[in-house]
């Protein structure tokens, strides 16, 4: 019976897995770190424009709502510009930094997808392409970047990732 079920197992589709987090150190980080958030940039229709593309690609939508002056933001921002994570991403995600200003911007984004307004910044929204909210009660688990390591950031990033069908 045993050894039935770890034949079961065995032959289970991969597929289903979700691809594994590149490893990345705190050495990889290149200074100065990026500032991704484009004042005045219409984030409205590059959500759109992203959703729609997701729908091609099958991605999940990565929305990642920040400022420029927030070290934080930047931090995820530059982990996300290391080559291994930004390759990763690119593969998984149709990605959109979202300016939010001093909160004086944009803090309608995540309503659109049954969110509350961010309480903190990165505020990262993950987004099916039908546009539903994956990640409703974790959005906001980035907030503390600067004392987190890379590699944690990229678990987390992963961690959303949409199995293969």
């Amino acid at each position: 019976m045993k050894l039935s079920l770890i034949l079961a197992a065995i032959t289970l589709p991969l597929t289903a897995i979700a691809a594994p987090a590149p490893y990345v150190s705190a050495g990889d980080l290149s200074q100065p770190l990026p500032k991704p958030y484009q004042d005045g940039a219409d984030a409205k229709a590059q959500i759109d424009a992203a959703l729609a593309q997701a729908k091609i690609s099958g991605k999940q939508v990565l929305i990642d709502m920040g400022a420029n002056w927030c070290p934080d933001c930047r931090v995820l921002a530059g982990v996300m510009a290391i080559p291994k994570v930004k390759g990763f991403v690119a593969e998984n995600y149709e990605v959109v930094y979202v300016d939010v200003g001093r909160f004086n911007k944009n803090m309608d984004v995540p309503a659109r997808f049954g969110g509350a307004k961010p309480m903190g910044i990165p505020d990262v929204l993950v987004v099916t392409p039908q546009g539903v909210l994956v990640n409703p009660t974790q959005r906001e688990d980035l907030d503390n970047d600067r004392s987190m390591a890379p590699q944690q950031i990229t678990d987390w990033l992963a961690r959303w990732v949409k199995p293969a069908a």
